[in-house]
C-alpha cells in the first residue's frame, strides 16, 4: 500500500500493531513522510515516524551466526540510510494479549521464513507502576545473551507505544504442553531435561544480579527445536552480586538482594514473599521447587480450594510438602532423588533452602541431576517432537490472558484498521481462539500489590 492509497485519517499515529527495528546506534528518526504503511501485509501498520525513537542493537557473541541477525544486516545494508524501518516488517497475525500489551507474529520482507514476535505496549493505558515494569523488562532484555533466554532484536518507541522485537517460539509454552499429557505430567527424564535448562537460565540471571520472581510453566516457551526460552521479565528486580571462586567453584548469586514488593503467581509465591516482610534471591529457588513438582505431578503442592487457602498453605509452618501417590511413578528410576530435591528447595526458611547461598552451583550437585553434562545440554534432544506444534490459535507468547472481546473495538478506539482476508483472519470472540482460554483452565492469577 502506498501513501496515496492510505485509508487512515491524517492524525492517526499508528494503524494496527507495531514494529521494531535493529540498527547500530540509538537515534531519533524524522521521516519526510509523516506516515509509513507496511505494503502487502495481511494486517496493515501505519506509524507517524516523526515520533520514532529507535534503540538499535548489535548481535551478542553467541548470536553472531543467527540467521535472524543476518537477515537484519542484509536489509540494513540495502537500506538507503543503512537502518531498518517499519516498512521492512510484515505483520502476519495477532498472537494474543498479555498483562502489559499485545503480541504479534511478524517477519522481515523478503525473509518471510524468519519469524519474530512483536510485543507492543500502549503506555497511555498503563499505571506508573506498570510503566516502571516496562522499563525494567526493556533493560533486562537488552542485557541477555543466552540460548535459554530471549533475544531483543530491537526496541523502539512510536508516539505513546513501546515495542520489543524478540524471538518467536512456534511450539507454544510448557503449560500448554503439559495440558496435552496424560494427567498433565511428564516422564521423569523429561522433567529432568526441562528442569536442567531452566536451572541454567536462572543461574545466568542470578549471575547478572537479576531475581526473576515469575517462574511457572506458562512463562517457559518452547523453541522450534523443543529447547526452552524463559519469558516475561516485568516482575524482575536487580541487586548487587559479588562473584566468588572458591574450591574450584564459581559462584555468582545475589545473596544480598532484598525487596518488599509482593508480585508473582500465587501458587508459586515463596513464604517470605507472602509474609510481606521482605524477600531475596531465595524466591526463585522456591519457585524452582514448585516448578519441578508440577512437572512431576501435574499440580502444585500447596494448592487450596481458592487463592486465599493456597496462600495460607504456603505461609503456614505446619503445612509441609506432600507427594501424591501415583502408581506408575513410584517405581520410576530417580523419583526418590526428585522428591529429595523438591523437599530441599521447598524449605520455608530461606536461610536453609537449597540454592540460597551458592545458587545453581549447589543445586547442580544434587543426585537428581546426575548424568547431566551441563556444557553439552544445548545438544541434548528435547522431549518435544519437532513436528509437534501447538494447536491453531494457541499463543506461545502470552500469559495471564483475559478474555477481552472486541479486538475490532480496540483497534477502532485508536483509529486503527484491521484488514481480514481469506488467508489471515483474526476473531477475538471465536470459540476456537485458545489465546483467551488456556490460562483460565488453571485459574492462575497475579498478585500485584506493593507494600
Amino acid at each position: 500500500m502506498d501513501e496515496d492509497n492510505s485509508l487512515f485519517p491524517s492524525d492517526t499515529d499508528l494503524d494496527f500493531s507495531f514494529n521494531s527495528s535493529t540498527t547500530t546506534t540509538t537515534t531519533t528518526t524524522t521521516s519526510s513522510s509523516a506516515r509509513t504503511s507496511l505494503a502487502r501485509s495481511s494486517l496493515t501498520l501505519s506509524f507517524n515516524e516523526s515520533h520514532l525513537s529507535t534503540t538499535t542493537l548489535l548481535p551478542h557473541p553467541h548470536h553472531t551466526s543467527d540467521p535472524h541477525w543476518s537477515a537484519i544486516k542484509t536489509i540494513t545494508n540495502l537500506s538507503s540510510d543503512h537502518k531498518l524501518h517499519l516498512k521492512h516488517l510484515k505483520l502476519l497475525s495477532h498472537l494474543g494479549t498479555g498483562n502489559l500489551g499485545r503480541v504479534f507474529l511478524c517477519s522481515l520482507k523478503h525473509f518471510e521464513h524468519l519469524k519474530f514476535a512483536l510485543k507492543v505496549i500502549d503506555k497511555d493505558f498503563l499505571t506508573p507502576k506498570k510503566l516502571s515494569q516496562v522499563q525494567i523488562e526493556s533493560h533486562i532484555l537488552s542485557l541477555l545473551d543466552h540460548p535459554f533466554l530471549p533475544t531483543l532484536y530491537s526496541h523502539f518507541d512510536v508516539s505513546h507505544y513501546t515495542c520489543f522485537l524478540i524471538d518467536y517460539c512456534p511450539n507454544g509454552d510448557l503449560h500448554s504442553f503439559l495440558r496435552r499429557q496424560t494427567h498433565y505430567r511428564l516422564p521423569l527424564q523429561s522433567v529432568k531435561f526441562f528442569a536442567a535448562e531452566i536451572l541454567i537460565a536462572l543461574e545466568y540471571l542470578h549471575a547478572l544480579g537479576i531475581v526473576y520472581r515469575d517462574l511457572k510453566p506458562e512463562n517457559v516457551l518452547l523453541r522450534e527445536d523443543g529447547h526452552v526460552m524463559l519469558s516475561d521479565f516485568d516482575l524482575c528486580f536487580r541487586a548487587h552480586v559479588a562473584p566468588t571462586f572458591d574450591e574450584s567453584e564459581f559462584v555468582a548469586e545475589p545473596t544480598t538482594a532484598f525487596s518488599k514488593s509482593c508480585v508473582g503467581t500465587h501458587e508459586y509465591l515463596a513464604p517470605e514473599l507472602v509474609s510481606g516482610y521482605g524477600h531475596g534471591n531465595g524466591v526463585d529457588w522456591w519457585a524452582f521447587g514448585i516448578f519441578v513438582y508440577e512437572l512431576l505431578y501435574g499440580t502444585t503442592p500447596f494448592k487450596g480450594r481458592n487463592k486465599e487457602s493456597t496462600l495460607r498453605n504456603i505461609a503456614s509452618s505446619n503445612k509441609e510438602v506432600r507427594f501424591f501417590h501415583v502408581a506408575d511413578r513410584e517405581n520410576e528410576e530417580g523419583i526418590e532423588e526428585a522428591r529429595d530435591l523438591i523437599e530441599r528447595l521447598l524449605v520455608k526458611d530461606p536461610r536453609r533452602r537449597l540454592g540460597c547461598t551458592k545458587g545453581a552451583t549447589e543445586i547442580k550437585r544434587h543426585p537428581f541431576f546426575d548424568g547431566i553434562k551441563w556444557s553439552l545440554i544445548r545438544n541434548y534432544r528435547a522431549p518435544l517432537p519437532h513436528q509437534q506444534v501447538v494447536r491453531k490459535g494457541k499463543s506461545p507468547h502470552v500469559t495471564h490472558v483475559k478474555r477481552q472481546g472486541g479486538l475490532w473495538r480496540w483497534c477502532k478506539r485508536f483509529g486503527c484498521l484491521l484488514k481480514n482476508n481469506s488467508k489471515s483472519k483474526i476473531n477475538s470472540n471465536s470459540k476456537r481462539n485458545y489465546y483467551y482460554n488456556y490460562v483460565d483452565s488453571k485459574s492462575y492469577s497475579k498478585v500485584r500489590k506493593c507494600s
